[in-house]
């Protein structure tokens, strides 16, 4: 921490007596403690841990979920990177490779700070859910860990991080904006501990039970995907090596430091839950509710063909055609109540949805165009 007092001396000079300034020599001392201040409060510059004022951390109790990952998919990556012929033994099993934990700890709701699955260095999980996520106000999902707070100093967090991407498709995948001001001149051993405020969109940022929030408004410009249909959440375990030949960088660049090697079974990422806030429910399929609300008919239907749909119509009910990525092709208005009828246009073969929104009901109907 730079002192000002010696700061202000050293700049405007001193001699025996009281000091002689300059207008200069003030000037030039103001702005360089003003450049310090500043500098050391944009490094320290995001949401606090969780009970802290001002974060951004959510209880796994809180009323703003809505529903869990129903689905995970592991690829498990090594528990030492940096050196793949490094093994861990437990249980009679032995793997050069993260082996803690089931898939199906990850889904559902938070079960406590055992009840994860670790995705070694490197490591991915991708999760699906029986909706869509949408892009609603404020956060749309947060993202369980099972990282502590330290009980020695410098009384921190024990953080283990992970890069966070979505996906319409399950193809093209969009990566969140991270950013790491963890110092990065010397590397964090393997239970070194990180301040919450110097990192951001990193899922691992808060304690087990508390979530990391992501808002898809971050990404909503992004190519490839549709903000109000994700399906996929992906995980990416971010290593933690600031060797170069092992090295992730964050969104500005800069290298990120975490805790390494994690020479353990239990290494990289630990995966407890995804919360879902906003669900787009109108993209959910669901024969039972489509036959009750509404029929269409003929499907499969050949482009350039007339649909016709029933059921609860009124005249201001909305029908939109969209891609499987969630595109929008074609709106129509109905005229009519109780039925009415749509022209398809020029569409290659293949699946689409139908979406029909009146006034009483809104569904989502798979149509298929041969």
């Amino acid at each position: 921490m730079i002192n000002p007092t010696s700061l202000f001396n050293a700049l405007a000079g001193t001699r025996k007596g009281p000091a002689r300034l300059k207008v200069k020599n003030v000037k030039r001392i103001l702005l360089i403690i003003l450049v310090v201040s500043i500098g050391s409060k944009l490094f320290g510059q995001f949401a606090p841990a969780a009970g802290e004022n001002g974060s951004t951390a959510i209880h796994k109790d809180d009323a703003l979920f809505t529903g869990w990952a129903k689905t995970c998919k592991v690829q498990r990556g090594y528990i030492n990177v940096s050196d793949t012929t490094v093994v861990f033994t437990q249980n009679n099993f032995t793997s050069n490779k993260a082996f803690f934990g089931t898939e199906a700890m990850a889904t559902g709701k938070p079960g406590g700070a055992l009840d994860c699955i670790s995705l070694g260095d490197g490591g991915t999980a991708i999760l699906t859910f029986d909706f869509p996520l949408r892009n609603g106000a404020g956060a749309d999902f947060a993202v369980f860990e099972n990282g502590m707070k330290m009980q020695e100093s410098p009384f921190q967090y024990f953080l283990e991080l992970a890069f966070v991407e979505v996906s319409t498709d399950g193809k093209r995948f969009v990566r969140f904006p991270a950013v790491s001001n963890t110092p990065a001149s010397e590397q964090m051993a393997s239970f070194g501990q990180i301040k919450p405020e110097h990192i951001h969109n990193f899922a691992g940022k808060y304690v087990a039970n508390y979530g990391t929030p992501f808002d898809l408004e971050d990404i909503k410009d992004s190519t490839g995907i549709n903000t109000d249909s994700i399906n996929f959440v992906r995980l990416v375990d971010v290593v933690g090596n600031i060797n170069p030949d092992y090295a992730r960088y964050d969104s500005k660049g800069q290298v990120i430091n975490d805790p390494f090697p994690t020479e353990f079974w239990s290494g990289g990422f630990d995966l407890d839950a995804v919360g879902v806030i906003h669900f787009n429910k109108l993209t959910c399929i669901s024969s039972q509710e489509i036959q009750k609300e509404f029929k269409v008919w003929p499907n499969p239907v050949r482009h350039n063909d007339q649909l016709n749909i029933t059921g609860n119509i009124f005249k201001s009910t909305k029908i939109e055609l969209c891609t499987l990525t969630g595109k929008r092709l074609k709106t129509w208005v109905s005229d009519a109540d109780s039925q009415t009828k749509v022209n398809l246009p020029e569409l290659k073969p293949g699946l689409y949805l139908l979406l029909i929104h009146s006034e009483e009901s809104a569904e989502t109907i798979k149509l298929l165009v041969e």
